[in-house]
């Protein structure tokens, strides 16, 4: 059976050409298993326990923690340089991955990013808690009063540094970073003016949250993240790293699902912005 099971593959491949084959794995096949691959995925983080203090949408304020009117009066040089990475065209495309809210909304929605660490090696999520991985790029030289502004920020050492910008009108789509409840990735989001409608969501309740700070620390693995669309430039930065030990011994530890620190955090702090719709 076996060998006739092979004979008439073979002569698939006969009648139909190879190009055909590939369009129908690109199309068909791939799409499919990243259909499964996804809901497995998902089904995964709806079924982890999380604290019974915590309620979503939530996010943990940082504007206590770092010199906010100097974050604040980075915003025209800030906008300075990305306006030269608009004119230049050269700056990657942002990809939310797989684990958007919806199956087929855009999974690069419009936004560029600019890189201003980059990794040793292949991009892989699970570094961004690794600092020895990543090295400053020369578009770090661009920012450097931002850089040397960063360097305050509570951190032991830092990793992953970006600025995530659009220009083009369209939402964020909402989506997770990652499915590892048991992995916290300890990060700073930022932005030098309130313009970016960035928000967390409760899918469950269809809630939101909008950020109402300049600075925040959020759960991205068990509640979804987004932006609404706005016309005109809008932007915001990450620091990913290791916080100090000094800063760490603030922040709760939840007895499981540590995705879920900042989420603690800030509903047992009541550091959050209020709801809505």
């Amino acid at each position: 059976m076996g060998a006739a099971l092979g004979a008439g593959l073979a002569g698939y491949r006969i009648l139909c050409p190879m190009g055909v084959l590939k369009r129908i794995h690109r199309t068909v096949v791939k799409p499919s298993v990243e259909a499964v691959l996804r809901a497995v995925a998902l089904r995964v983080v709806e079924r982890a326990k999380v604290d019974p203090r915590i309620t979503y949408p939530c996010y943990k304020s940082f504007d206590e923690f770092i010199d906010v009117e100097r974050l604040k009066s980075l915003d025209g040089y800030i906008k300075e340089g990305i306006a030269r990475h608009v004119r230049a065209e050269k700056d990657q495309p942002f990809n939310t991955g797989a684990l958007t809210l919806r199956l087929f909304s855009p999974k690069k929605p419009g936004s560029r990013v600019i890189h201003l660490t980059q990794s040793k090696r292949p991009f892989r999520y699970q570094d961004l808690d690794k600092p020895d991985l990543w090295q400053r790029t020369k578009e770090a030289d661009e920012f450097s009063r931002l850089m040397d502004f960063v360097s305050t920020f509570p951190f032991k050492r830092t990793a992953r540094i970006m600025i995530l910008y659009d220009d083009s009108g369209k939402p964020v789509t909402p989506h997770r970073d990652h499915i590892s409840v048991n992995v916290c990735h300890e990060f700073i989001w930022f932005r030098t003016n309130l313009e970016k409608p960035f928000y967390m969501l409760n899918h469950r309740t269809n809630e939101k949250r909008y950020v109402e700070s300049y600075s925040a620390w959020f759960d991205s693995v068990n509640q979804f993240h987004g932006s609404e669309a706005r016309d005109g430039l809008s932007f915001s930065l990450r620091v990913d790293g290791l916080f100090s030990d000094e800063f760490r011994a603030r922040i709760p530890t939840p007895a499981y699902n540590l995705a879920s620190s900042s989420a603690l955090w800030a509903c047992t702090s009541g550091a959050s912005a209020k709801p809505r719709s």
